[in-house]
């Protein structure tokens, strides 16, 4: 078995990386009575919103209706059949290094990043026979691109003289406003078929890539996509590698920040659903509770989309009409599948950490957790086995959770052939449908952080923002940006923020990008 190795995730940010100045004003509330808060969500968005709120001495209270915090990244404890004590999750999420405000929040509980594993790749594995690594590959543009066409297999100079390019250039100068208004309209697949992206590049990467919001290319926005080419490869020097926590997330990363947030004072409601919110009689709201009803006099919702849907619905004085009724019409993405596999015997030695697959079936990636999660690597140790999930993204509705699961197990076993002799010692599966769908021209209607009552912020991956963010980057980024709403109004000081650069990092390569969207309709 591979030896369970650290790697120090702690390194300098990209040196043309923007920063957002914090709102000026005090660094903590004066003594007295402090301005009160509720936060309703306890995931990334409504930890980073509590987090900086508790830090400027504002009352918090956080309620989060699951036994524990972490929203979509929580874990809870689980037995095997042989007796031993593990954590279950949701599984694999990659914490890449454009992440700087979710690493800022880390940073509260882990000064180093100890807790980030860095893994030394993001390859890439077609049904095929092709390959993709990322591990070679220049991080910073235009080198990234140029050094994926020259090392990838998939993408070859050819393929990049036959590419629309009027149609492919405005790549090279992304701007939030502008992309959501150019390619809003359009699907990813369609974008990419468009600028004539190489089928085998386009099955091989980008579906992958799009499949990470949970959503088939066909029903993505293609504004998501072109975001998130300038995020991960075209706009930022950090590259597609990434860390993992090196154990479970309640160990890692949830326990940790509630313990900070405890000796800041945070009132923290778990397994506790916020029912109702009114208005209260001498202003600021009434949070009502299973725990009991609570005065506040600001609100943070960074409840997931079904969540914040019946919140509103059950609170008709909660801002206005409009806000309820575009809060009612989102949708969230088709359901995924995480199997996780307790095997009897490891995997070949050269497999990597991670892998992202196409042309397997319903199967999107593996996992060998063994290669980074002490919990799963002491296992691995003690029993000689190992610990592998399987990832199956955008799942048919009516898919029969336990025939998708032997799919995804027959798939693993054709990828990896030493799978087949393997017994299947345990598993789980957790079977979801609560992520947020980016679909087709639907930005425009999406929650922003701000609503039409000043007292009231928005925060969450589904959040509309103006910054160049996705992913657990926008569930963080938004819930300071909410924070730092309230911050303001109270003349406290808010928290600085940082993005990858907001427009492309060539001079000349933007001005090639405008004149091609000047002559493109």
């Amino acid at each position: 078995m591979r030896p369970f190795l650290h790697v120090s995730a702690s390194r300098g940010r990209d040196r043309r990386a923007v920063v957002l100045p914090a709102p000026p004003g005090l660094r903590r509330a004066r003594p007295g009575p402090r301005p009160s808060c509720a936060v309703v969500g306890g995931g990334i968005a409504g930890i980073a919103a509590a987090t900086i709120l508790a830090e400027r001495g504002v009352d918090v209270t956080l309620y989060e209706r699951q036994p524990a915090l972490g929203g979509r990244l929580a874990g809870w404890p689980d037995r095997l059949n042989d007796g031993s004590a593990v954590t279950m999750s949701r599984g694999f999420h990659a914490f890449f290094r454009q992440y700087y405000n979710l690493r800022g929040l880390l940073r509260r509980i882990d000064p180093s990043l100890e807790r980030l594993t860095g893994l030394p790749d993001y390859p890439l594995q077609h049904g095929s026979g092709l390959h993709d690594s990322f591990a070679r590959v220049p991080r910073t543009p235009p080198w990234s691109a140029l050094g994926f066409v020259a090392l990838s297999p998939s993408f070859g100079w050819g393929d990049l003289r036959r590419m629309n390019a009027p149609a492919a250039l405005p790549l090279l100068d992304v701007r939030v406003a502008d992309v959501y208004r150019r390619y809003d309209a359009v699907s990813a697949r369609d974008f990419l078929d468009d600028i004539r992206f190489p089928p085998a590049a386009q099955h091989l990467a980008f579906e992958v890539f799009s499949r990470s919001f949970f959503a088939d290319p066909g029903d993505l926005s293609a504004a998501e996509l072109v975001l998130m080419f300038h995020i991960y490869f075209l706009g930022s020097s950090e590259g597609l590698l990434f860390d993992v926590p090196n154990e479970p997330y309640p160990q890692a990363l949830w326990n940790p920040l509630a313990a900070y947030l405890r000796s800041h004072g945070v009132r923290i409601l778990t397994d506790t659903a916020v029912r109702e919110i009114v208005p209260a009689p001498d202003g600021g709201h009434m949070v009502s509770s299973t725990d009991g009803s609570r005065h506040a006099d600001a609100l943070v919702l960074a409840a997931d989309t079904a969540g914040l849907q019946e919140l509103a619905a059950a609170s008709p004085a909660l801002c206005d009409e409009s806000w309820r009724a575009g809060v009612s019409a989102l949708r969230t993405a088709p359901p995924f599948l995480v199997s996780r596999l307790w095997l009897d015997r490891p995997v070949r030695p050269e497999r990597p950490g991670f892998l992202g697959t196409s042309g397997y079936g319903p199967l999107d990636n593996i996992s060998v957790l063994d290669r980074w999660e002490g919990e799963a690597a002491r296992w691995a140790a003690r029993t000689g086995g190992s610990v592998v999930e399987l990832h199956a993204y955008a799942v048919d509705r009516s898919a029969d959770p336990r025939t998708l699961s032997r799919e995804l197990v027959a798939q693993l076993r054709r990828a990896w052939p030493e799978t087949r002799a393997a017994v299947v010692v345990d598993e789980r599966h957790e079977f979801r449908s609560d992520c947020p769908l980016f679909e087709v021209g639907a930005h425009r209607n999406r929650p922003t952080v701000h609503t039409s009552d000043p007292t009231v912020t928005v925060a969450g991956d589904l959040v509309r923002t103006e910054y160049p963010v996705a992913l657990m980057e926008r569930a963080a980024t938004t819930g300071f940006l909410a924070a730092n709403a309230h911050l303001r109004r109270w003349g406290l000081r808010g928290q600085t923020l940082w993005t990858v650069p907001t427009e492309g990092r060539s001079a000349a390569l933007r001005l090639l990008a405008r004149v091609a969207s000047a002559s493109t309709p």
